[in-house]
């Protein structure tokens, strides 16, 4: 079991070991000085002899020490100052279990001071359980999810992982890329889902608990696997912040080109139990992705005002679910999100009126997916004993668009060799007045 303290505490400590080296250093060059001038008081000739070049190197000596003490003493103020909102205050780590082949499962329980408690295995870099704080201060879990690895390996509906190569859909498992055509795993009717048969949410990652309170997660994909062109390289680092934010860094590079589109497949309920019927979001998209059969992207993108789409302001999850035209009815829509450019904005605001619990969602994608639970039917027993009905969980995937590469209009995800990819998600939790 591994633990690692840091944040605020740490910060204290470090600047304690700062004023202590700068006071020992300090004494040091005290003692050196001291000994120089005895040595002109005990040998007058030598110190009449040296006298000329004495007094500028003695000056300059006084003012290194100086300037040496005031290098560290701003270093401590700095480290000391910096930082208050980084990550956890503790990082535990343990094994989970092991897989059907033998391959251990790491699980690491991420802490902060305030105590919110956030839980991510290796196996899918899933995340398992968060624990966030209700308007009375009281924790509960508000993700779905087990508690054991076993009913994770007997298969799920994705909670909580990376889903990848390419999350999200393909039209029929099929994309030309340079000229090459590509066929993919298809595992969703006529169409490639979230990576395909064994996706990224399938996986064991390398995985490692950071020094400065991150996760990091690590994988390679080897070329062709789901029939995906290059062997991609892809880390996400998870870390918990002192502001009761969850925040994952992906970043991936390849040495073939080939799409990539991950996200993070979390439900989450705000109530802890229930559907999220009452649920109230607020979307930050005036814009979505037309769909046709199978959800597939047909390559318009219109305007959401009018339609059981338009969360520009605040509405239930409950109040137009069943206007939507799906079957069964539901959320599960690509929405554009407003703005752009490679900086954090927000995409989506939801809030759970009973408990005060709130969650924002940041990123740097240009899509945000909506999806309601639509196919639970109450038989998944989650952790806890928790039952997950109909309309249990609501997920916020942030992403690329849906079949992207398929669609030149669409923002590309094409990544080629000498080129990093990258992206940044953050959860925030908090709680409404």
């Amino acid at each position: 079991m591994l633990k690692s303290s840091i944040g605020s505490k740490a910060c204290t400590a470090k600047s304690g070991r700062h004023f202590s080296l700068v006071t020992a250093q300090s004494r040091a060059i005290g003692s050196i000085s001291r000994r120089i001038v005895r040595k002109y008081e005990v040998n007058p000739s030598f110190a009449a002899e040296k006298r000329g070049l004495f007094i500028p190197v003695y000056s300059s000596f006084l003012v290194f020490l100086f300037l040496l003490c005031l290098f560290f003493f701003a270093g401590c103020v700095t480290s000391s100052g910096s930082n208050t909102d980084e990550q956890t205050a503790m990082i535990e780590t343990k094994e989970f279990g092991k897989t059907a082949d033998g391959v251990p499962v790491q699980l690491f329980v991420l802490k902060n001071s305030s105590g919110m408690t956030v839980k991510i295995m290796s196996l899918g870099a899933i995340i398992t359980e968060v624990h966030a704080p209700d308007r009375s201060g009281k924790l509960g879990n508000v993700v779905l999810g087990f508690d054991n690895l076993d009913a994770y390996l007997k298969g799920h509906p994705c909670f909580g992982a990376v889903a990848g190569r390419v999350a999200n859909r393909i039209a029929k498992g099929k994309f030309t890329l340079d000229g090459i055509d590509y066929t993919l795993a298809v595992n969703n009717g006529l169409n490639h889902l979230h990576g395909g048969i064994k996706g990224y949410d399938k996986k064991v990652w390398d995985s490692a608990a950071l020094p400065d309170g991150g996760v990091k997660m690590s994988l390679i994909s080897p070329d062709g696997e789901e029939g995906y062109p290059g062997t991609l390289r892809v880390s996400v680092t998870y870390r918990l912040t002192e502001k009761n934010e969850i925040r994952l860094d992906y970043e991936a590079s390849t040495d073939k080109a080939t799409p990539i589109n991950l996200t993070n497949h979390s439900y989450f309920n705000l109530a802890g139990q229930g559907d999220v019927l009452g649920h109230v979001l607020r979307l930050n998209a005036d814009q979505y992705t037309v769909v046709g059969e199978g959800l597939i992207p047909t390559g318009e993108i219109a305007s959401v005002k009018g339609t059981p789409l338009d969360f520009t302001t605040p509405h239930t999850i409950g109040e137009r679910l069943l206007k939507t035209g799906l079957t069964p009815p539901g959320y599960d829509h690509n929405f554009v999100v407003n703005g752009s450019g490679a900086s954090l904005r927000l995409a989506a605001v939801m809030v759970e009126p009973q408990s005060g619990r709130t969650l924002e969602v940041e990123s740097t994608e240009p899509g945000i997916q909506l999806y309601t639970a639509n196919f639970f039917d109450g038989k998944i027993i989650g952790t806890g004993g928790v039952q997950y009905p109909k309309h249990g969980g609501f997920c916020l995937e942030t992403q690329h668009y849906p079949d992207s590469i398929n669609h030149p209009n669409f923002p590309s995800v094409v990544l080629r060799p000498g080129t990093s990819w990258q992206s940044s998600t953050v959860f925030r939790f908090g709680v409404s007045k």
